[in-house]
């Protein structure tokens, strides 16, 4: 008891805040939790029913609200509310009452078809046609408090037209790797078309911001960054766009031959700047929208971050937006470097896959980056960029084995919704994270379960038609999938004007009351049959129209205020069981139902037994179950009668009867006082081993006895008397007694032998060694002396404290060996 009591206010607490998704899960954890203290069976369902009932409660509370009083307001509260717009719905009720779950509305009598309850609905547009992404445009509706989920498939192509824009940072540390450049376009071009249809190539150059502190800002260096080393040098700058993408090799050759290096002062260069608007120009640089696109960075240095430019007095936010003049990116000295965010945005809205190919001591710099940048790989640049063909190939196959999407909302929006992402990998991958699948070969496809919700509606009720989209882009695809979210946040009915109000709902006073005051009788507000009062006294006459009180226990409700959702009996957490009205205290049951909370059913189809007989004969169908009039009857149908064929004595009497009378066919009736209804007689009653019942013995005066059999199938026999007796013989009994007691006594020898033997070897060991001691006195030749250790006393003539010992070691030899 004290287990539920607190079972009991633990769920009264959690009552509070709670939805009834959340109150459902956080309750069944907890039940599951303490089951192992709840000993009792019963006491376990007793709980559960308890459980079951507040959960609905909590639903319900959930949408009910006094201060509730039109549909928009109704459906803000919770996904599973409704409004009715029943006009009779609940008469007398206040217009908060018309907002409740929609099972409850159901319950109170608000017809289906009249229920406001905007139901989360997910619609896929399968007409357009998709090569990598499928579907390419997903509608859904969605409430505050609702979620929705969809699966989107994408499928990676092996052979797929791919661009790739060489971005280098052609700083004066770059002049070897510069020079590779010259001969890794042609042979990087053959090499590629294994694994594209259309190969084709651009360059970029970048160094860093040319300001002070990143350049010298003396006359000669700005013109010559490497005047002090007399070589000459290019003008530092942000970002040049040198070529756009070709599928002419030996332009791309010619191009790379006429590059020279730059300078500057610091570590760190503009790559991240240059990477920007690299991927921003989309019509400069030459990116087709069919192709895959490659973003090649080579440098050895790391990259300048965003506050950095602050060094140089730049505190201009970058735009995000191209600034090509002249092949020139003009706002290199105005606008500060962009953030990693905001890089990796760019990167994935322009479909663009990164590849860093930097040396071996700015790699762990950039590693750390790789999280932070969507489809982006880091490769090691060995010495003179040796192996910058084999790294641009690997690159390009190990993004193709990995499928990862990114979610973008409004950023107006994002507040108001959240997504979780989940990847089903094809056999063979692994999953990364809960957006990534990775090991992936051409042609398998990639699932993503992708599930959004909606925890708020906007301030303002958005207009019909107004929608958020969300997007869910593969990384480094050209394709993507357009989630249009309809906010589910006003009602239908009041675009056309029918939902009820305050003022609809007779809550107002009467315009012409005061005309027709003297007019007015409270008669008209009396039931015709009841208390005798008027609205039951649960209500006032207004306008000759009763308007039932508010209640804290429940509503009150019904032309005269009879009716309430409180004060009948429940059954299964259910006022009158779900399948009455509360009238006036007492359940109005529906048509085939009965009983005080109408749990009883009138039909007796759940008692027919299987021979077609209600209850087996044996009893009556209250309630759509059987009572046996019988107690010693029991089962779904009173067919267990586990006392009526246990005690084979009760039917001795019985069975001595028909013995007495020989077994005929008039014992039947001689013997109708001390038998069971029916008897029969078998002549071997081995054939009944196989029917239900019990065999019992009779035994007779003549060292005989009968079998007979009770059974408890109905229409057969109740018992079944062999007429063949089994009798055992005197000498039966001599044989028996014989063995038992030539058993006994074969039994009691054996005993007795192995006694015998055990005490005999216990006894042998001593016997050993005293003959080893009596042949001590023989001579052994082969015996060899040993060391034997003795101790000796000396008792002296006067008194000592201590006893002198003396240890002497006499070697133990053979008697032949002492006399020789």
């Amino acid at each position: 008891m004290q287990i539920s009591v607190a079972i009991l206010t633990t769920w009264q607490c959690c009552l509070r805040g709670r939805t009834a998704s959340s109150f459902h899960a956080a309750m069944t954890s907890w039940l599951r939790k303490y089951t192992n203290f709840i000993l009792h069976r019963k006491l376990f369902i007793a709980l559960f029913a308890v459980f079951t009932s507040i959960s609905h409660t909590v639903a319900e509370s959930a949408c009910a609200s006094p201060l509730v009083s039109t549909c928009e307001e109704c459906l803000r509260q919770a996904p599973e509310c409704g409004w009715c717009i029943q006009e009779d719905f609940l008469d007398g009720a206040h217009v908060s009452q018309r907002c409740d779950s929609v099972s409850s509305l159901l319950r109170k009598g608000c017809r289906v078809e009249l229920i406001e309850s905007p139901q989360v609905r997910v619609e896929v547009d399968a007409t357009l046609g998709s090569t990598q992404v499928a579907p390419r445009r997903i509608n859904v509706q969605l409430q505050p408090g609702s979620k929705a989920s969809f699966v989107v498939e994408v499928q990676q192509l092996e052979r797929y037209p791919v661009d790739l824009y060489y971005l280098v940072d052609v700083s004066a540390s770059m002049k070897d790797n510069l020079e590779r450049l010259n001969n890794v376009g042609l042979a990087l071009s053959h090499q590629m078309r294994r694994h594209s249809s259309d190969f084709r190539m651009g360059f970029g150059s970048f160094v860093d911001k040319p300001v002070a502190p990143y350049i010298s800002i003396h006359p000669s260096k700005i013109i010559n960054p490497c005047s002090e080393y007399d070589v000459q040098c290019r003008p530092t700058h942000g970002f040049i766009h040198v070529l756009p993408i070709t599928e002419n090799m030996t332009e791309f050759t010619r191009i790379i031959q006429q590059q020279r290096i730059s300078g500057n002062m610091d570590t760190p260069e503009g790559g991240f700047d240059a990477m920007l608007q690299a991927a921003v120009c989309q019509k400069d640089i030459g990116w087709r929208a069919e192709a895959k696109h490659l973003l090649l960075v080579m440098t050895d240095q790391p990259s300048h971050l965003a506050l950095d430019s602050k060094l140089a007095g730049i505190v201009v936010p970058h735009d995000g937006r191209c600034h090509l003049e002249g092949n020139t990116y003009t706002q290199t000295t105005t606008m500060e470097h962009p953030t990693i965010g905001q890089l990796g945005d760019t990167l994935l809205r322009n479909s663009i896959y990164s590849i860093f190919a930097v040396d071996n001591v700015q790699y762990k710099w950039y590693e750390d980056l790789l999280d932070l940048l969507p489809g982006a790989y880091l490769g090691r640049l060995m010495p003179k960029a040796t192996n910058l063909k084999d790294l641009v190939v690997d690159a390009y196959k190990k993004l193709l084995s990995e499928v990862e999407v990114e979610v973008a909302v409004d950023h107006r929006h994002a507040h108001r919704f959240w997504v979780n992402v989940s990847a089903i990998c094809p056999p063979g991958g692994t999953v990364t994270g809960n957006n990534k699948c990775s090991n992936i070969k051409p042609e398998q496809k990639v699932f993503f379960n992708i599930t959004v919700g909606m925890t708020s509606c906007p301030h303002e009720v958005p207009e019909e038609g107004d929608q958020v989209v969300l997007t869910v882009k593969p990384v480094g695809f050209n394709e993507s999938v357009r989630v249009a979210i309809t906010q589910a946040c006003s009602c239908q009915c009041s675009q056309r004007g029918d939902c009820l109000d305050s003022e609809t709902t007779g809550s107002s006073t009467c315009s012409d009351i005061s005309e027709n005051a003297d007019q007015v009788s409270p008669d008209v507000c009396q039931p015709p049959e009841g208390s005798g009062k008027i609205c039951n006294g649960r209500g006032t006459c207004v306008c000759e129209e009763c308007l039932c009180d508010r209640s804290n226990l429940g509503t009150i409700y019904g032309k005269f205020c009879e009716m309430d959702d409180f004060s009948c009996p429940y059954q299964e957490g259910l006022l009158c069981g779900g399948r009455g009205q509360c009238t006036l205290g007492e359940c109005i049951c529906q048509a085939g139902w009965t009983g005080e909370s109408c749990e009883c059913s009138v039909s007796t189809d759940t008692c027919q037994s299987a021979d077609g007989q209600l209850c087996s004969g044996r009893g009556r169908c209250v309630c759509g179950h059987c009572v046996c009039d019988d107690p010693r009857y029991s089962g779904d149908f009173c067919e267990k009668c586990p006392t009526c064929y246990t005690a084979c004595q009760a039917h001795w009497m019985c069975v001595d009867c028909h013995l007495t009378h020989g077994l005929g066919r008039g014992s039947a009736e001689q013997c109708n006082r001390t038998c069971a209804p029916v008897v029969g007689y078998v002549d071997d009653i081995t054939e009944l081993a196989s029917a239900l019942g019990k065999h019992c013995l009779y035994p007779s005066t003549d060292r005989c006895h009968y079998r007979f059999h009770m059974g408890v199938e109905p229409g057969s026999p109740q018992l079944q008397i062999s007429r063949q007796p089994e009798c055992l013989s005197s000498q039966r009994y001599f044989v028996t007694f014989l063995s038992v007691f030539l058993l006994t006594v074969v039994l009691g020898l054996g005993i007795l032998a192995v006694l015998r033997i055990m005490l005999r070897r216990r006894d042998r060991p001593h016997s050993d060694n005293h003959d080893q001691q009596a042949d001590t006195s023989k001579k052994d030749h082969s015996y060899a002396p040993t060391m034997n250790e003795k101790t000796v006393t000396y008792r002296r003539d006067h008194n000592v404290e201590r006893p002198v010992e003396m240890h002497v070691h006499v070697p133990k030899m053979p008697l032949d060996t002492v006399w020789q």
